[in-house]
């Protein structure tokens, strides 16, 4: 029997997966700090992106997906 991979939780909680599947992140640099950040910059990083082809395959086999 081939062993399952346990879901890494911690990626879990930082990433979903759109309807077309690609992987949805969160910004980084907004944590704390935010008098030496602009306004629009703050607001820009409200935003969700997402993630870099290059990194997807890392992350999906964290998801287990």
């Amino acid at each position: 029997m081939g062993n399952k991979m346990k879901t890494n939780r911690a990626a879990a909680k930082r990433f979903k997966l759109t309807g077309s599947g690609r992987i949805k992140r969160s910004k980084a640099y907004h944590g704390h700090l935010f008098t030496a950040k602009s306004p629009k910059r703050l607001r820009n990083l409200r935003k969700s992106g997402l993630m870099a082809p290059s990194d997807e395959a890392r992350v999906r086999k964290m998801l287990g997906k």
